[in-house]
């Protein structure tokens, strides 16, 4: 009698430790897939910036960084020769999903869509910013976003 309760016991015991095991998996199997959307969420979205300086041809730029400085130092991603463009002027950024603007103190200030950009502030595909008297249409590649999918 004591050998079949044995056995029971080891048969319990060999169970629970497969459920157990099976728990785990399930518990790396969640969070491997929560930490790839974390990956994805971080990739950046391109974005193109359409330049068009007065007395100059306008030109297309493209870019793939999560920060692009925009001014007329030759360091900047985006240099733009126009007198009235300080030397580190504004800066766009990727994070939270999105595009930001943020001027860098510049000396006549950013504009997006004609209103003074004083805080960090979204910008989305469309958008029109104005560094002085330069004017910067941004052109987001929304189809590549992997969060939105559009």
């Amino acid at each position: 009698m004591s050998g079949i309760v044995l056995l029971g016991l080891r048969i319990l015991a060999a169970a629970a430790l497969y459920i157990f095991l099976g728990g785990v998996l399930v518990l790396l199997w969640r969070s491997l897939k929560q930490e790839s959307l974390i990956i994805l969420s971080r990739q950046i979205v391109p974005v193109n910036l359409q330049v068009n300086s007065p007395g100059e041809k306008a030109v297309e730029l493209h870019f793939n960084q999560n920060s692009i400085m925009i001014g007329r130092d030759t360091d900047c991603d985006c240099v733009l020769t126009h007198s009235t463009v300080s030397a580190h002027h504004t800066r766009l950024s990727f994070h939270h999903t999105q595009w930001w603007i943020d001027d860098l103190l510049s000396t006549n200030g950013t504009k997006i869509n004609d209103e003074p950009v004083k805080t960090p502030t979204v910008v989305v595909n469309g958008d029109t910013i104005r560094c002085g008297q330069v004017e910067i249409t941004i052109l987001i590649n929304s189809q590549d976003n992997p969060i939105t999918g559009a």
